[in-house]
């Protein structure tokens, strides 16, 4: 039996097998229809204009421009666009920046078909989602300043094996600037050393892989 109104659904993945997969599952739903699939920002975009779906699934991670920065770009022509976020990783800087720009929903790949399901109803209706684990990352850090760009600089280089003295030659800052930013980032990310900054930058999403 199909619904007199269904949902229209815009589905956004570099990944053949999981767009198929998704489509069969949503295809299962009586009260949805998947109108359009992408996989990448420019297609995403495009298919949007296209087919104005009620609700768009969204992978976070695509080639070339991410799925936030197709988030951005049709959030900017449509403000009503209802977009539920998708992703493989928890990193709390894409959850925060997405959240921000105006997702509605934000989902992990790993969580269960009808998590998915629920969000796509929740955004089609206009409320948000945000499953409990996901919600329990962000508060985890609620009230933390994030690491600004020149010391993830720095953490980058120290990342890759450069010394503090070196650091500061290549930044042309002083060493003491270079301590400074290290020192602020071991209290902003709860780190014990260096190299325990750099493993949760990474985890986090402050530095990409």
């Amino acid at each position: 039996m199909v619904h007199e109104r269904q949902i229209r659904l815009l589905a956004v993945d570099d990944h053949p097998v999981f767009r198929e997969g998704l489509s069969f599952v949503i295809g299962g739903q009586p009260d949805m229809v998947v109108v359009a699939q992408a996989s990448n920002a420019i297609e995403a975009v495009s298919e949007f204009r296209r087919h104005k779906p009620d609700v768009t699934l969204m992978d976070v991670r695509l080639p070339v421009e991410s799925g936030i920065d197709a988030l951005a770009t049709i959030l900017s022509d449509f403000p009503q666009a209802r977009v539920v976020m998708l992703s493989s990783f928890g990193c709390d800087a894409e959850i925060q920046r997405a959240l921000k720009l105006g997702a509605v929903a934000y989902v992990l790949k790993s969580m269960p078909q009808k998590e998915i399901l629920t969000a796509i109803r929740a955004a089609y209706v206009g409320r948000s989602h945000i499953p409990p684990d996901v919600a329990a990352r962000l508060t985890e850090h609620l009230g933390k300043t994030d690491p600004t760009p020149r010391q993830l600089e720095v953490l980058d280089l120290v990342r890759n094996g450069l010394r503090n003295k070196e650091i500061a030659a290549r930044l042309g800052i002083s060493e003491a600037t270079v301590n400074y930013h290290i020192k602020i980032l071991g209290e902003k990310l709860d780190a014990k050393d260096k190299a325990h900054a750099v493993a949760i930058a990474l985890r986090r999403g402050f530095l990409s892989p």
